[in-house]
């Protein structure tokens, strides 16, 4: 398959790396001069679960990116979304597929903008990924990837994307499910990923803390309020177990929103807690736990400086 990997981060290059060395047609694309001048020259430089490897694969940034894609792979953070899909529009054709495994909310609704919704797979990961240096990156885990398309007629041409990422070592899976699976995510994403950064600790030392399990579950209360307004049904005790499950297989990682603050870049709060605190407040709901936690994290930007 012709793939572009339109985001390439630490989970992009995995990504892309995995597929390229699969034998697929793939190219990266990316805004970081820097990223992208060292691939260029020396390749890209990866260790995928402590075995390193350095690769040749195409990167550019989207504009000197030309012709036709099967796939595309969109791995940016969620408030950059929409710019990369406005950059990468005289990419996207009637017949392009694109797969989102983006953290948090809403997104689907974002991609249709560019795309028919026919062509738009919406998933999810527990890759894991950092970015060690210019052009140096790492890469970790087992999966899965889950995966499922929006317009139901199109199993099909799914299920030949999800083969070809198993093979190429992914440990992808059709979902029966997906929006279940992202909400889930988001559940995932809105405990572990926003009270480690406002705790500035690692998911192991979270989860040994006796205040975690009250804090969780409110936080899941309130996820689970706004997923039925949506039709998705979030049990909440077996989110929190599923929870607690993660964080033993995950360890000592410190999620991507606790390496956004160390590193300055701004998080992707307004898309997980951020979002259910808007939604519930639209629906007459409430999420108290959700609302504070998004104005600790923006208040934690301000104070390191961090501008949009």
């Amino acid at each position: 398959m012709k793939i572009a990997i339109a985001g390439s981060g630490a989970l992009g290059c995995g990504f892309g790396y995995m597929m390229k060395k699969n034998g697929n047609d793939v190219t990266l694309i990316d805004f970081w001069e820097e990223h992208i001048t060292t691939i260029k020259k020396n390749g890209l430089t990866i260790t995928v679960n402590k075995k390193e490897d350095t690769i040749a694969i195409p990167i550019g940034k989207p504009d000197e990116i030309k012709g036709k894609f099967d796939v595309v792979f969109i791995f940016t953070k969620s408030m950059g979304l929409r710019h990369m899909l406005e950059e990468i529009k005289h990419l996207l054709t009637e017949d392009t597929k694109v797969i989102c495994l983006l953290n948090g909310l809403g997104h689907a609704n974002t991609i249709a903008e560019y795309v028919p919704r026919k062509n738009i797979i919406m998933g999810t990961t527990l890759w894991t990924g950092s970015i060690d240096a210019p052009g140096k990156t790492h890469f970790m885990g087992k999966g899965p990837v889950e995966v499922q398309n929006v317009d139901i007629n199109e199993k099909e041409s799914t299920l030949k994307i999800v083969n070809m990422m198993t093979d190429s070592g992914l440990n992808c899976i059709y979902s029966q499910n997906v929006h279940f699976t992202i909400w889930r995510k988001a559940c995932a994403n809105g405990t572990m990923n926003a009270l480690c950064s406002l705790l500035d600790c690692n998911i192991k030392e979270l989860f040994k803390t006796p205040e975690v399990e009250d804090l969780i579950k409110e936080i899941v209360r309130e996820f689970s309020l706004v997923a039925e307004t949506e039709g998705v049904h979030l049990d909440v005790e077996e989110i929190v177990n599923y929870l607690k499950a993660t964080a033993e297989k995950i360890g000592e990682h410190y999620p991507s929103m606790h390496q956004d603050l160390k590193n300055k870049r701004l998080t992707e709060i307004d898309f997980l807690n951020g979002k259910v605190a808007k939604e519930a407040e639209n629906k007459g709901l409430e999420a108290p736990y959700s609302k504070l936690i998004t104005q600790l994290i923006h208040a934690k930007e301000n104070i390191l400086g961090i501008k949009s």
